[in-house]
């Protein structure tokens, strides 16, 4: 519950921040629309594009688990966001009601155990899928049944609560520091020395997994400043 809790008030912090205090009304302070359901979709796409599905190229290609798990915490800031506009907006109740209806699910009681495993491609790509139909869907939003075929994907991506609240703390540390560095004018560098910032992020947590958010920052600065300087 705690942690649930938390990620949905980071995520809501960083949606005032940068969307502005109407972005649960589906606009951002500069009246552009949002749409979490496309979010949700089109980062499920760039997911399935971490296997080899290709019939005609890299056929042979071994999966990329590291991108498919962050690609796993990108969908998870869209759904918690599309969580809290549909709460917002239905009137169902505040951060905490959410998270608390979230902790007493089923499915959540599944992603509270220790998980390393990776399921089948085949399998994975299925549950991203049904995911993607969700999102695409035009009838009346399911969000606990959405929410539960999320917890199925953590759970077949090797993940579980404690490794993805540590992943989505990260990327929120991660995106923080892009806007600091230059994100939105462009001038920000994605790809350190052939590796995604996402990608050094996630290995910094697992080389030291008591590192406070503070510290991570400082790291990234670090490692980013060794590769503008260079």
């Amino acid at each position: 519950m705690d942690k649930i809790l938390l990620m949905l008030q980071l995520q809501a912090q960083l949606n005032d921040a940068t969307n502005g205090d109407n972005w649960t009304k589906g606009v951002t302070k500069n009246g552009k629309e949002i749409n979490w359901k496309r979010c949700i979709y089109m980062e499920c796409a760039e997911m399935v594009d971490s296997f080899s599905w290709k019939h005609w190229k890299s056929i042979n290609q071994e999966p990329d688990w590291d991108n498919l798990q962050i690609e796993v915490v990108d969908v998870w800031h869209f759904i918690m966001s599309l969580a809290i506009e549909n709460y917002s907006q239905t009137l169902r109740g505040q951060i905490e009601d959410l998270a608390i209806n979230i902790s007493s699910m089923n499915s959540f009681s599944n992603i509270d155990k220790k998980s390393e495993l990776f399921a089948s491609q085949k399998d994975i790509i299925a549950n991203v899928e049904n995911i993607m139909l969700a999102s695409l869907s035009k009838d009346e939003l399911d969000l606990d049944a959405l929410i539960s075929d999320f917890f199925d994907l953590v759970i077949m991506s090797g993940l579980d609560l404690e490794t993805l609240y540590r992943l989505y703390v990260g990327k929120n540390i991660l995106n923080q520091f892009r806007q600091d560095n230059g994100y939105k004018d462009g001038s920000y560098i994605k790809v350190w020395d052939g590796t995604e910032d996402n990608v050094i992020m996630k290995h910094i947590w697992e080389e030291n997994g008591d590192i406070q958010p503070d510290v991570l920052y400082k790291e990234l600065t670090k490692l980013y400043l060794a590769l503008t300087k260079s």
